[in-house]
């Protein structure tokens, strides 16, 4: 009991696997209790239990597998998940259930598996049933074959696959088990039950005895139909349905049932097929060939044993089928040919569809053959005709049987009308158009009346059978010439037809009624609505569809029982005088002949009002028009009796049943009289009338050949322009262009002018409705008429041919009808335009030698039989369809091992399909499909012209023909990835423009789902693409259930893929709404035309079923239901000019657009759809983003989280953008056509901009869509999606818009996973996005998204993540990484591991970046690496810190060139590994942010926007804009009125022995200011308190002097430090910053309030500190800190002092400087930009005051700089003009302050021609020289110093030469350096620029040198003395100085220099300076202009401080710690080293 009680504590689960039984036992009974509990079918319960269910049922206990098989069937009733387990269940129960004794066992075994099949799984239960017969164990056996019989007796045929298990059913039978046989004898029965007959087939070889028993019990069963009594899951309205009728009883039962009757099964489909090729005798082919005709029969015998399988394997049965035709053909012995067609007929049976590639070769030669009498072997021939005609389409041989319709033989005549009378019985309406009956009729027509009878009775009965399949109706237009007789013997053949597969004649009595209600209508209107319907798509639109006349003429309101064609026969004068008599006066007959003309139009006057008033009913029209052609009839001489004789013609014409009999006798007549001046129109008019009653087709061949027998050009002329106007009224339906053509021809070629212009007039009208096709019929005439043609065609390029407005008496009902017909009709008709043309029969040309040469072994012969083949249909142009042995030559050279040649033959099937035209059809089977086959090749270009070849060969035939049978589907299943990925392809973009297709598509579908998982991406991808176009047609519920004989895991997959196909599925396109549309009254658009006029250029016909929509009168509304449904796949229309107001469809843009916003239709066909384009495409909804976040974290909508978009975030996506958007933009962006989704991006880019806001508003959205984007496979797509990406996150940065997270989550990851991506444009443009992204989303942020995508499978985008962080890490620093460094650095080493190179140097430079930023720490931070890793990484940044200095080098360099360098020497430090550690840190961080500031400029500039330019003559002619004050965004920097508070700082007590240990001021300050740029704040604000400390004491900070730069730089380099690395540190106390920033603030105010010391501050450390300034002012953050305000106002106090203090040539040069950087530069905000031309304002607006101050040259040579990079033509495309008016008001102000004398500033520029300045600087001298002529007075004494100036300026050059030749010599140096220092005193602004540009560093420096220690000697200033902390210096050096007053000219300011040089010497002599001539600090800045940043001097300022934390520790060491110094010798032998060094360095 103790192991009991163990186990009863365990969970059911766990006691269903226990090891003991009884456990086990008691857990199947808990958890079939528990299963009969759960209500819930997704519980997650039954999770627990799914790999259990298999142990339930295979426990090797009995009695718990008995409970265990109860439970599992409850599972499997119950749980949703159950399906997952069928295979493994069903295998246990077959292998260890029904082996068991126990009959409840098996029961319930049996249960689980008809349960399986229930919950949908029967496939996987049939397949391990049919494996379970092949067990060794009977009895499992049996068990398996009695579950068959109950699921089939229960579930039916329809869920049972009958084919696998009829065949193992014979198998079975064999079996030695008498069980066994019985069993399956009782399937049988079951079996036979459901399919009857067709079971017969598949078992006829059993044994014969159990076939008898067999057969008695069937004759047993009962006769009624079985059905299915249990139902699947997805059947339960069926079941319902059953169980009602159960209940009502079964008679009801009965009579419903009918509806749901399974289709009859096919025995075919349950025959295995055979492969009878190998097994042809080895010797047949010479046999059938012998001579003797005993061997050419046993060859036929041989293949007549094998043809007799009813199934036969598919293959290339070619030769055997030549062989057999030809017997047929050739053979002399009757008796063989009957054989030979018996095997054929078997052939086709067997092969059914695969046969239809031969049909076209034997159907000519059998129907040849029908000459033989002998009734054998004519029984042989039909039998053997009508299997061939099984396996193809009726139109595929039509041209062959219409060949032989008009055979002089009657017997091929009538037994072909027998096979089409035998063939219309298996066809439908569908199936047998009225452009397949049409010439069928014609033939027929002509055999009714034919000598022999037998042939008139096989023409009768085949009219009959047509009549009818498509009723009475379809068939009567055809029939007007034939008379009532033999009508009724017609009918009464169509009354005795019994169709195929139909119950009596119902079909035929439903089709007859409509037709006995409405009459058939007359000839005119028939042919009026067919050919006008298949003119359509052969110009690839059609004409429009004729409505009614708005105001139609009496004479035409005729009953519809009248409109049957009028036939007469021809009657007699004397009868027609006694009829003529009996309605027209006796006067009027008497005097119709008179020879008074007078008298003869008196009687025309009688006769007139006779036809007028009579009634039609007693008209004889034939009777009176004969009276009328009385004598003199048309030979009369006076025009006003012919007048009226012409006017009553028409009269009766119109008024009468007028026939072709009476035309006939008129038409003579008025064609002799149509070119009279005086009684043409009335002739013209008689004819139209004509027209109307007999059909203008008719009418019009008569008319036009009647015209050009007589030799009038006149009347040819006038004829010719007549028709050219009714074809415009009638409309082109009918025409016989081949009866005139010739004629039009003649005319073409005709001497008279006249006739040749009416002849081209008359081709412009036909060409209105023809199309290109037209211009074949004239190919060959002269080049000059050709170009006539064709200029009259390109007049006609875009018009559309008029409504028809005559001829047009069908009723609403019946043109309806007519409509429905012709859209069953489908595309057929579509090439009767090109029937027209004239054809060629090549047959004859193609001869058996050019085959044979084609078949050749030698390729250069086969090439040599292509080309005469290419030649012969060259010189054809256009052929027949019957090309005799071509085909299957052409065929087996698309398998030629030698590409040219394959590629000649594709060519040349091209060639074929545009000169065979829509023949084409009967060869797509043998040739067509052979073409597919080379999709496989693979040589692209081979490939490339397959599909050519094939888009071509469609074009003639539609895709009907392709689709149908079997060879799409086997194509589809080889597994040649070429071959899938371009059909898939072709039929993407073939099905979406079909509106039906065969059930055969079906076929194709597992095989799709096969490509859907194949090997290669490219055919998965395209399988894709191709899953909804399938879906469109066969519905998705359809190709669900093909899914469930996929593996489980397949299925899953695939299901996922159909359900995101289903939400792409295109809408199918609509079918011809003619029906709908026709029965619109015509009255609501009365003047509406045609909508739009066809593009001509497409295809004649599209496809075999989807004519070009129609654009109808009627349909103006542009949003009609046809117009919706046609949504992307509408056929596009070019829209044309019109002046009638309408609709029309544009290209591209469906119809449905113009429904939804376009209220009126556009006027002007060039405004297209702009109209329902415009307003605002976004829609501002107020806190619509706040909401969507509010519901998606309430979880009310689906959070954007996804690896693959499903179906429903595209339609939650699709809701909430609704609201957001304008509709037609939706629609576009949620189309399944990508180019539909490129426009929607061009129109978004378009509004960005203007909509902004509205744009930020959904901005959410917007992202969101363009995630999906990036799942789409499109390449042009996605490009265009980056494009906006780019654009719009420059518009969030300039907007200074920040992204929230809810954004960035549902974008960033998406937008990393294309970082990925193959394509390298594609990844270029997503870094881009990427670094973009950074300025409007936090960089700390962005990382752990990267860090997320290192995690990836693809390289590519693991690298170039790890690229990515690295650039973070370098520009944001270390603070970047998230969560923390350790740990992001510790996941970015793994990679360094990696196997991809990409990715491991991607790891180590990532790494690197964090070294560069935190040096060896990096090594505590990335953990534990292997020795091999490590070893990389440390070479890496070995290799890292040698490239640095060169790097830096190029990095560094700013932006714009600039004349000269100054700094150019630092650059080349080589002393840089001995710079101290943490300044070394300090600077790369520096040079780290400047680079990545400079990559920001070059990444940006290409997209600068270039809007702007300098208008220099609005400038000159308009003097108040020049001087205004732009609106600038205003910063109050002149308001400031609170104090700024300062915290009181804790300074440090100065050591006691701090002037002992530091003899050098210069020392103590370079290390304290060496502090200021500290990474650690503490450290910093005890250094700017020290400093501060010296500066608020005016007698010390005069040491501050010399040390102002390098103090700026450390300052500003501490700024960007805290804007960059501390700000952005969430563990820092903003406290903390706020102190700091309060303490460089504070100490800049001190510095700046003291002019002398502001005025040393260089232009480059000016730019910079304004550039860190500006920026700190617009940084949001800082308003976040408590009292941030008052810090900003502090900012806005001392950027106004630096701009006073400074020296203002430096400031203002600084600024300029600085506008430039940043208009070059994007990647800043627009603010900064402003805010530094506010500072320039400010500096222009004191110009007055301190011009003299200024150095001009410099500050033009600056403009001069800015004008090169910025030119008229750039400044102007800059977005505001605030930068240009900034530039032209300086240049103004100074030209006002100095007048003409500006242009002799311009000394400093090298190359004046390089920028506009000159050029712009005269013309504003020369237009104000007038204004300034006015204040010359007071500016005389200004005036005489600058010419004084000018002179001094003249000698400079001279003066300055001899001077440094002094210098330059060893023994006058001393002199020259004094005379310079005179001559620099004398004229303070001299340049000495020029002179020492081309000098060496050294000298420059010596020169400085000199004139420092001179000035100093001169001043009598002794030695520097030490003093405590800081030495005392007198004040009066502070007294501000005049701003007027140059720096140069203030000697006090030069002192502190002068001490640090002597310092400097001092040191020298010591041995204690180890700095080489080349790192000394540059010249002053007075000498030597300077534009460089301060970056570029941060070489020499690192130099010094390093040297003075190096002396500052050396002398402490040295003073302080006896313990750890060195001895004096060794630090003297240090000295001597260090000395010796410095001598070496100097040589």
């Amino acid at each position: 009991m103790g192991d009991d009680s163990e186990w009863m504590k365990l969970p059911i689960d766990q006691k269903c696997e226990h090891k003991i039984w009884k456990a086990r036992l008691n857990g199947y009974e808990e958890a079939l209790k528990l299963f009969q509990k759960i209500e819930d079918e997704k519980s997650p319960e039954w999770g627990k239990y799914l790999g259990l269910i298999k142990r339930f049922v295979t426990d090797s206990n009995a009695v718990a597998q008995l409970k265990g098989l109860e439970a599992a069937l409850a599972f499997i009733e119950n749980a949703h998940v159950a399906g997952k387990t069928t295979g493994e269940v069903v295998s246990g129960v077959v292998s260890k259930v029904f082996n068991q004794p126990k009959a409840r066992a098996k029961e319930l075994g049996a249960d689980i598996c008809l349960m399986y099949i229930e919950i949908e799984k029967a496939e996987v239960v049939q397949d391990e049933l049919i494996k379970g017969l092949d067990n060794k164990n009977p009895k499992i056996v049996v068990a398996c074959i009695d579950t068959l019989r109950k699921a089939l007796c229960e579930f039916g045929s329809k869920i049972i696959t009958l084919k696998p298990v009829v065949k193992v059913l014979p198998k079975l039978f064999e079996s030695r088990e008498k069980a066994v046989r019985d069993e399956a004898k009782l399937l049988a029965v079951e079996i036979y039950r459901w399919i009857r007959d067709a079971l017969r087939a598949p078992l006829q070889n059993i044994n014969s005895v159990q076939l008898k028993e067999l057969e008695e019990e069937w004759v047993k069963l009962p006769t009624a139909a079985p059905k299915q009594t249990r139902f699947l899951r997805s059947q339960q309205d069926l079941k319902a349905k059953f169980e009602q009728q159960q209940a009502a009883g079964g008679d009801e039962a009965d009579g419903d049932d009918d509806e749901v009757e399974a289709a009859p099964v096919d025995p075919y489909e349950l025959l295995e097929a055979v492969e009878i090729l190998s097994k042809l005798p080895k010797d047949f082919y010479e046999k059938i060939e012998a001579k003797k005709w005993q061997e050419r029969k046993e060859a036929l015998e041989a293949v007549e044993a094998l043809t007799k399988n009813p199934k036969l394997e598919n293959g290339d049965y070619g030769d055997l089928v030549r062989a057999l035709k030809k017997v047929i053909g050739k053979d002399a012995n009757v008796m063989l040919v009957a054989m030979a067609a018996k095997c054929l007929a078997s052939l086709a049976a067997g092969l059914r569809k695969k046969f239809g590639t031969y049909a076209g070769h034997v159907v000519p030669t059998i129907l040849e053959k029908f000459k033989e009498k002998k009734p054998q072997v004519v029984q042989a021939l039909q039998e053997a005709i009508d299997a061939v005609f099984l396996t193809t389409t009726l139109q595929n041989i039509s041209e062959d049987v219409l060949s032989v319709m008009d055979n002089k033989n009657p017997s091929i005549k009538q037994q072909a009308s027998l096979f089409l009378a035998r063939s219309f019985r298996h066809c439908t309406p569908s199936t047998l158009p009225k452009s397949v009956l049409k010439p069928f009729c014609a033939a027929f027509l002509k055999q009714v009346n034919d000598s022999a009878p037998e042939v008139r009775d096989a023409a009768f009965e085949a009219l009959g059978t047509a009549m009818k399949v498509v009723g009475e109706k379809a068939v009567n237009p055809f029939l007007t010439d034939i008379d009532k007789l033999k009508l009724d013997k017609i009918k009464e053949c169509a009354d005795k037809v019994e169709l195929v597969g139909k119950k009596g004649g119902g079909g035929g009595e439903k089709k007859e009624k409509p037709a006995a209600k409405a009459p058939p209508p007359v000839e005119a209107p028939a042919k009026t609505s067919g050919p006008l319907k298949k003119a359509a798509p052969a110009k690839a639109a059609g004409a429009p569809k004729k409505g009614k006349p708005a105001s139609a003429p009496s004479a035409k309101s005729k009953k519809a029982s009248d409109t049957k064609e009028i036939v007469e026969t021809e009657l007699s004068t004397e009868v027609c005088e006694e009829k003529a008599a009996a309605v027209l006066p006796a006067s009027c007959m008497q005097l119709l002949d008179s020879g008074n003309w007078k008298e003869r139009l008196a009687s025309m006057e009688e006769f007139q009002r006779a036809v007028e008033q009579m009634d039609k009913s007693e008209m004889p029209c034939q009777a009176l028009v004969k009276m009328l052609a009385k004598k003199p009839g048309w030979k009369e001489t006076n025009f006003q009796v012919m007048q009226m004789k012409l006017h009553i013609v028409g009269l009766i014409a119109q008024k009468g049943s007028f026939s072709k009999t009476s035309a006939l006798v008129v038409l003579d007549g008025l064609v002799d009289k149509i070119g009279d001046v005086k009684c043409g129109s009335n002739s013209k008019e008689a004819l139209t009338a004509i027209g109307e009653a007999c059909s203008l087709p008719w009418i019009a061949e008569q008319v036009v050949s009647m015209a050009f027998t007589q030799k009038n050009p006149k009347n040819q002329a006038e004829t010719l322009n007549w028709l050219a106007n009714a074809m415009k009224e009638f409309g082109f339906a009918g025409i016989n262009v081949k009866a005139f053509i010739n004629n039009v021809k003649t005319a073409l070629g005709a001497t008279n002018p006249a006739v040749r212009t009416s002849a081209i007039t008359l081709l412009g009208v036909m060409y209105l409705y023809m199309g290109a096709p037209l211009r074949m019929f004239f190919e060959d005439e002269k080049p000059a008429l050709l170009s006539q043609i064709d200029a009259e065609f390109e007049k006609m390029q875009g018009q559309s041919p008029p409504a028809p407005i005559r001829g047009t008496k069908k009723t609403v009902a019946e043109e309806g009808d007519a409509a429905e017909e012709e859209e069953v009709d489908g595309g057929a008709g579509a090439g009767d335009i090109m029937d027209l043309l004239p054809r060629t029969d090549i047959s004859d040309k193609i001869t058996s030698d050019m085959v044979s040469k084609i078949s050749d072994k030698n390729w250069k012969i086969r090439k040599e039989g292509l080309d005469e083949v290419a030649a012969v249909i060259s010189e054809a142009k256009f052929i027949q369809a019957n090309i005799g042995e071509l085909p299957m030559a052409l065929k087996d050279r698309l398998n030629d091992s030698n590409k040219l040649l394959v590629q000649q033959t594709l060519n040349i099937l091209q060639q074929i399909a545009t000169a065979m035209g829509p023949s084409l059809k009967q060869h797509v089977r043998n040739l067509g499909i052979p073409v597919i086959t080379v999709l496989g090749d693979s040589k692209s270009n081979v490939r490339a012209a397959a599909l050519s070849t094939l888009n071509a060969w469609v074009e003639q035939t539609g895709m009907k023909e392709w689709l149908e049978g079997e060879d799409l589907s086997e194509e589809l299943k080889k597994e040649n990835p070429f071959l899938r990925q371009e059909m898939l392809g072709w039929l993407a973009e073939k099905l979406p423009t079909l509106h039906t297709v065969p059930a055969d598509l079906m076929q194709c579908v597992p095989p799709l789902y096969a490509c859907l998982e194949d090997r290669s991406g490219d055919v998965r991808k395209k399988a894709q693409d191709a899953l909804p176009t399938f879906m469109m047609h066969l519905g998705y519920e359809k190709m669900t259930k093909a899914t469930g004989k996929l593996k489980p895991a397949s299925k899953d997959q695939v299901v996922g893929m159909l359900e995101k196909a289903r939400a792409v599925m295109p809408a199918k396109p609509a079918a011809p709404a003619k029906a709908a549309a026709s029965k619109t009254p015509a009255s609501s658009t009365p003047a509406s035309k045609p909508a739009s006029a066809p593009a001509r250029n497409q295809s004649p016909s599209e496809d075999f079923s989807e004519p070009e929509p129609k654009p109808d009168t009627k349909k103006a509304k542009p949003a009609g239901p046809a117009a919706k449904k046609r949504g992307s796949m509408e056929l596009k229309v070019k829209g044309e000019k019109d002046n009638s107001k309408q609709n029309r469809l544009s290209r591209g843009t469906p119809s449905s657009e113009q429904g939804v916003v376009g209220k009126k239709p556009p006027v002007k066909a060039a405004a297209k759809d702009e109209e329902d384009k415009s307003g605002p495409i976004f829609i501002l909804v107020p806190n619509g983003k706040e909401q969507r976040i509010k519901e998606e974290k309430t979880l009310k909508i689906l959070k954007w989280n996804f690896i693959t978009p499903r179906d429903e975030y595209v339609e939650q996506l699709k809701t909430q953008m609704s609201t957001c958007l304008a509709k037609w933009l939706q629609d576009e962006l949620f189309h399944f056509d990508f180019q539909r989704h490129v426009k929607a991006i061009g129109a978004m880019i378009e509004h960005m901009e203007a909509e902004c806001e509205a744009a930020i508003g959904c901005l959410d959205l917007i992202l969101k869509w363009f995630t999906l984007r990036f799942f789409d496979t499109n390449t042009s797509v996605l490009m265009k999606a980056l494009e906006f990406l780019k654009l719009l996150f420059t518009m969030l940065s300039r907007k200074n818009y920040q992204l929230n997270d809810y954004e960035a989550s549902s974008f960033v990851p998406y937008l990393i996973l294309k970082v990925g991506e193959s394509k390298d444009v594609v990844r270029k443009d997503v870094r881009a996005i990427l670094t973009m992204l950074c300025k409007v989303y936090a960089a700390s942020k962005v990382f752990p998204f990267l860090m997320e995508g290192t995690k990836s499978k693809n390289s590519k985008q693991r690298s170039e993540c790890l690229e990515e962080l690295g650039c973070l890490i370098e520009n944001f620093s270390m603070n970047v990484c998230q969560p923390t460094p350790g740990k992001a650095l510790k996941e970015i080493a793994v990679h360094i591991g990696d196997r991809d190179t990409a990715v491991r140097n991607a790891a180590l430079n990532t790494v690197v970046a964090a070294y560069n930023a935190c040096g060896d720490q990096v090594f505590k931070l990335i953990g534990n690496l292997s020795e091999k890793e490590m070893s990389m990484l440390e070479e890496r940044i070995k290799r890292s810190a040698k490239k640095t200095p060169a790097a830096s080098a190029k990095q560094e360099r700013p932006p714009r060139e600039h004349p000269t360098n100054p700094n150019a020497t630092f650059l080349r430090k080589p002393a840089q590994e001995e710079v101290p550690n943490k300044l070394r840190i300090m600077y790369r961080t520096y040079r780290i942010q400047a680079r990545a500031q400079n990559a920001h400029l070059e990444q940006s500039t290409p997209s600068i926007p270039k809007e702007f330019q300098l208008d220099l003559d609005v400038f000159e002619n308009n003097h108040t804009c020049a001087s205004d004050i732009p609106d600038l965004v205003q910063h109050k920097l002149d308001e400031v009125l609170e104090p700024v508070m300062i915290p009181e700082r804790k300074m440090r007590s100065v050591s006691p022995h701090f002037d002992d240990i530091h003899n050098s001021t210069a020392s103590t300050i370079n290390f304290v200011i060496s502090q200021v740029a500290s990474g650690d704040i503490n450290t910093s604000i005890q250094a700017l308190a020290q400093i501060d400390e010296v500066l608020r004491q005016a007698d010390k900070a005069e040491a501050m002097s010399g040390h102002i730069d390098q103090f700026l730089i450390a300052t500003f380099m501490q700024l960007r430090l805290i804007y960059n690395t501390h700000m952005a540190d969430d563990r820092l106390d903003k406290k903390d910053i706020f102190k700091l920033y309060s303490c460089i603030i504070g100490n800049m105010l001190s510095l700046f309030s003291m002019e002398s010391l502001a005025r040393e501050a260089s232009m480059g450390v000016l730019k910079d500190l304004m550039h860190g300034l500006i920026t700190l002012m617009l940084d949001s953050r800082v308003e976040d800190i408590e009292d941030g305000q008052q810090l900003i106002r502090s900012v806005n106090l001392l950027v106004v002092r630096v701009l006073e203090k400074s020296d203002q040539t430096n400031i203002l040069s600084a600024l300029l400087v600085l506008l430039q950087d940043s208009l070059i530069s994007t990647a800043g905000s627009p603010m900064f930009s402003e805010l530094v031309m506010k500072c320039l304002w400010r500096m222009i607006r004191f110009l007055p005051q301190t011009i003299n101050s200024i150095n001009l040259d410099r500050i033009l040579l600056d403009v001069h700089n800015f004008m090169k990079v910025f030119p008229k033509e750039k400044l102007k495309q800059l977005k505001s003009d605030v930068p240009h008016r900034t530039l032209k008001t300086l240049l103004h102000t100074l030209c006002r302050l100095t007048g003409a004398k500006i242009l002799d500033h311009m000394s400093m520029i090298e190359n004046r021609n390089e920028s506009e300045l000159e050029a712009h600087l005269r013309r504003v001298v020369k237009h104000s020289a007038n204004l300034s002529g006015l204040k010359t007075d007071k500016n005389t004494e200004k005036g005489a110093l600058r010419s004084d100036d000018k002179l001094i300026k003249a000698k400079v050059s001279d003066i300055l030469s001899e001077i440094f030749k002094k210098i330059g010599s060893k023994e006058n140096t001393k002199e020259g350096l004094t005379e310079l220092y005179e001559y620099k005193q004398k004229y303070s602004d001299a340049d000495l620029e020029p002179f020492l540009r081309n000098t060496s560093q050294f000298f420059q420096s010596y020169v400085e040198r000199g004139l420092r220690m001179i000035e100093s000697e001169r001043e009598g200033k002794g030695r520097i003395q030490t003093s405590t902390v800081i030495p005392q210096h007198s004040t009066e050096s502070y007294l501000p100085s005049s701003s007027t007053v140059p720096i140069s000219s203030n000697g006090e300011d030069m002192n502190a220099a002068a001490y640090y040089e002597r310092l400097k010497i001092l040191r020298q002599r010591r041995g204690l300076e180890n700095s080489t001539p080349e790192e000394e600090r540059p010249p002053l800045s007075s000498l030597r202009p300077s534009v460089a940043s301060s970056t570029d001097m941060l070489h020499s300022k690192l130099s010094q401080l390093k040297e003075s934390r190096e002396h500052f520790q050396q002398e402490q060491s040295h003073s302080h710690s006896p313990t750890r110094s060195s001895s004096p010798a060794s630090n003297l032998d240090d000295l001597k080293k260090r000395l010796e060094r410095i001598k070496s360095n100097r040589q």
